[in-house]
């Protein structure tokens, strides 16, 4: 959450201290970040010992509600190099929870930070390389610069310096920018099943997605506020989050992939056409929720949090259409061995995972789509207190998510999806 968010108080992350001199301001950040640690990040990835920060700016890159996924930092700098030439960079850099103890010791089971940095440095290179095997050069997602395992950080280009922006999470993404999305989805998950084949097992053991085998700490999170959506559904709670460790269990039978876990509005960033404004290119960042796993994951998480109302009420075939096409494609042209189905072996086998579709519209949809932010961090939703409970209530009361869960939790209904024994 995430989306494509893991789930972090940001406030109660970083410490307040605003840290000036006259060419150096570092806002809100971790402590340990300072000009001499992205001067030593800069020489290592330019490979120039001689570079010397001369400005930098520093401060946190999201506002309360936006992200729940750890702390961002945004960071622009000037430096000189070894030839005297002064240049202007960039950077994300993405750390852990380090100031919250609550957030830190919840998140403990997933290990969340180490994870995605084994996916950054060990698993992203590989699925790079199969694409670039059948000439396919497209970037799906960001690279990193710097990787530190000891400060649990992960240094980025800033991709806002090449026009890349993050869409507005409250209106939804439109037909065109939700087809690119879609066909680097597919890709990816068309190289993921691979390399998972050439390298037998080897994404098997990414195994903690947002529901999982051996931790249920957002208990609290999806069953309260499944609680506060629908009350009268009381016989199912107790089932919830069985029920969602069943979609993320892999099946013999179905095409399974390394699913990003997490893919919504604030995990891409769109780069639009300046006089068209039509999308042009999209970017997936965070992988801190990926898991080996049904490709129904991505795609209900997505097509249920994240597009505007009209697709996601009537355009998702389509959409899976799309996917399916370049998934199918891209799994063709890198001639893998196993079976791949039919489109419409590929529609039963979302099928019997659908259950998600029915979490994200009306656990996960409200969270992301809250305008109301008093509340809004990480204790409020891993929490059973009165201020926990207050937010969940919170994020029903959206005129849109209300909309949207009155029309759809009749189809749900319809489907079996909120009976216990499905």
């Amino acid at each position: 959450m995430s989306a494509s968010e893991i789930i972090a108080n940001i406030e109660k992350s970083l410490p307040k201290a605003k840290k000036c001199a006259e060419d150096i301001c570092i806002e809100d950040c971790p402590e340990w970040f300072t000009k001499d640690y992205l001067e030593s990040c800069l020489r290592s990835y330019f490979q120039d010992d001689c570079i010397k920060i001369v400005k930098l700016h520093a401060k946190p890159a999201l506002g309360k509600g936006e992200n729940y996924g750890g702390v961002l930092t945004r960071v622009k700098a000037e430096y000189k190099n070894s030839k005297g030439c002064l240049k202007k960079g960039g950077y994300i850099v993405k750390t852990s929870f380090e100031g919250d103890e609550f957030a830190c010791k919840t998140m403990e089971p997933y290990d969340i930070f180490n994870r995605e940095i084994d996916i950054y440095e060990e698993v992203l290179p590989k699925l790079k390389a199969l694409l670039k095997e059948i000439g396919d050069e497209e970037q799906i997602f960001a690279e990193t610069m710097t990787v530190d395992r000891q400060k649990s950080a992960l240094v980025f280009e800033d991709l806002n310096e090449r026009d890349f922006l993050m869409p507005d999470r409250l209106q939804g993404l439109d037909m065109d920018t939700t087809k690119i999305v879609l066909r680097k989805l597919a890709k990816m998950h068309a190289c993921s099943a691979v390399l998972n084949e050439r390298e037998p097992h080897c994404l098997e053991h990414f195994d903690k997605g947002m529901f999982n085998r051996h931790t249920e700490v957002y208990a609290p999170c999806f069953v309260g506020c499944f609680e506060a959506c629908t009350r009268r559904v009381v016989e199912l709670t107790p089932f919830y989050m069985e029920l969602g460790k069943r979609i993320f269990d892999p099946l013999p039978s179905h095409l399974n992939v390394f699913a990003h876990g997490d893919l919504w509005t604030n995990n891409v960033l769109v780069k639009y056409d300046k006089k068209t404004k039509k999308p042009l290119d999209v970017i997936i960042i965070d992988f801190q929720y990926s898991a080996w796993t049904t490709p129904a994951v991505d795609l209900f998480y997505l097509m249920n949090t994240s597009l505007t109302e009209e697709m996601h009420l009537h355009k998702q075939d389509e959409l899976i259409h799309h996917y399916y096409t370049y998934l199918r494609k891209t799994l063709e042209k890198l001639r893998y061995q196993g079976k791949i189905p039919t489109l419409h072996e590929f529609h039963q086998q979302l099928q019997e995972k659908s259950f998600y579709a029915m979490h994200s519209t009306c656990v996960v949809q409200p969270i992301q789509r809250n305008v109301i932010n008093d509340d809004a961090d990480f204790n409020a939703l891993m929490q059973t207190n009165e201020r926990a409970i207050r937010f969940k209530n919170t994020c029903y009361t959206n005129p849109y998510v209300h909309r949207m869960i009155r029309q759809l939790l009749p189809v749900y209904d319809q489907r079996g999806l909120l009976d216990k024994n499905q």
